[in-house]
């Protein structure tokens, strides 16, 4: 039986949840990219099924912040996703930030667990700094899923670096995950 791994690119292509923007780029185009990628590592491995929030670029989850967040965490829960994956980009007001972190619902805890292989993954990958897993229970998609969930900040889009590499090297971000999930599942 395939292991279920769902993959939540974060944000709508438009307002409701648009995300983050930096260096002339969109979060919700990077991260999309991401996660097309990493499906078709998961899907092309016998050992996984993946599944994507946004199928499509143009792909418009809900009508407030509030049912874009619900239909990604319905859709994972109706699938039955052994793990929610959602992929984001990070911002911050200082262009010198860096790196990818990710946030579970508490620790210690499977996602964590989950989330560390793929921090470490990510780092061999892409060269970025690990910041580490970090708690944080308020956060609709770790709250409401009803498997492990974690949710990465692969860069930082403010960061022309990180920006550059994300939206210039998606693959590298898409293998680093990929190789994560495979590291702590054991697949």
């Amino acid at each position: 039986m395939a292991i279920k791994i769902y993959l939540d690119q974060g944000h709508n292509p438009f307002n409701p949840n648009a995300g983050a923007e930096g260096n002339g780029l969109r979060e919700q185009d990077i991260v999309f990219r991401i996660g097309v990628e990493t499906a078709a590592l998961l899907n092309s491995d016998p050992a996984f099924e993946a599944r994507l929030s946004r199928p499509t670029a143009t792909t418009q989850l809900g009508s407030s912040n509030a049912s874009s967040l619900a239909a990604r965490v319905q859709d994972a829960n109706a699938w039955g996703a052994d793990y929610f994956i959602s992929l984001h980009t990070n911002a911050y007001d200082q262009a010198s930030a860096t790196g990818s972190e990710a946030f579970v619902f508490s620790q210690p805890s499977t996602a964590a667990s989950l989330a560390a292989d793929i921090l470490a993954a990510l780092q061999e990958e892409t060269g970025l700094f690990d910041r580490g897993v970090f708690t944080r229970p308020s956060l609709y998609v770790l709250r409401r899923t009803a498997m492990p969930a974690t949710l990465l900040e692969l860069g930082f889009i403010t960061n022309p670096r990180d920006a550059r590499l994300m939206n210039e090297q998606p693959e590298l971000f898409a293998r680093g995950i990929y190789e994560g999930i495979k590291r702590y599942t054991g697949a």
